[in-house]
C-alpha cells in the first residue's frame, strides 16, 4: 500500500481550487480537502495521512482522527510542526513502504527524500488528483443508466408478440 503524508496549509495554500477566496472559510477549504482526499485515497486504495500544524497552539495535544481505512488527520501538538511530525513519521516507517510526502516546501523535501520517501510538489499532486478526479468521473457517467431497460427491449420480436396477445386476450 502507497503511505501518502500532506502538509495540509501547504497544500491549502497552493491548490487553486482551495486558494482562500472572499467567500470561502478557512474551515470550508478544510472541510473541501479532506473530502477530495477522501475520494482520492478510497480510489487509489492508499493511506492518506493529512497533516495540520498545532504548534501555534497553545497547550495542544496531538490529535489524530480517522476518517476511514484510507484517511486519516492529524493535529500535530503544541510546539511541533506538520514537518517535523512528517520527518519523525517516515524515519519510523523506514523503507518497508512506499512512502510519498506532498508539500512544496523545499527543505522539507530534501529532508524526506534522504529518508527514503518520494517527494511530490503540492501542485504536482493537485494533477495527479484531478486525473483521478476525472477517472472517477468517467467511470460513474459509464455506470450511470441512460434510458429504462424494459423487458420488451431484450426479448425477440415473436415472443413480444405473444405476449401482448396473451395480455389482450385476458
Amino acid at each position: 500500500m502507497k503511505i501518502i503524508f500532506i502538509d495540509g496549509y501547504n497544500v491549502l495554500n497552493s491548490w487553486p481550487n482551495l486558494k482562500e477566496g472572499k467567500n470561502d472559510s478557512f474551515h470550508g477549504r478544510r472541510l473541501k480537502l479532506v473530502n477530495i482526499l477522501h475520494n482520492y485515497g478510497s480510489y487509489s486504495d492508499s493511506k492518506v495521512i493529512l497533516v495540520f500544524d498545532g504548534h501555534k497552539v497553545a497547550g495542544n495535544l496531538e490529535n489524530k482522527e480517522d476518517i476511514n481505512k484510507n484517511l486519516s488527520i492529524i493535529f500535530t501538538k503544541d510546539g511541533e510542526t506538520a514537518d517535523s511530525y512528517i520527518e519523525r513519521e517516515v524515519h519510523s516507517l523506514g523503507r518497508r513502504f512506499e512512502v510519498y510526502v506532498v508539500t512544496s516546501d523545499w527543505l522539507e523535501q530534501q529532508t524526506i527524500f534522504q529518508r527514503g520517501a518520494v517527494r511530490m510538489s503540492s501542485l504536482e499532486f493537485y494533477n495527479e488528483v484531478m486525473e483521478t478526479e476525472h477517472s472517477i468521473r468517467k467511470k460513474a457517467a459509464k455506470n450511470r443508466v441512460v434510458a429504462k431497460n424494459h423487458l420488451q427491449d431484450n426479448l425477440d420480436i415473436d415472443v413480444v408478440q405473444k405476449l401482448e396477445k396473451i395480455r389482450r386476450s385476458e
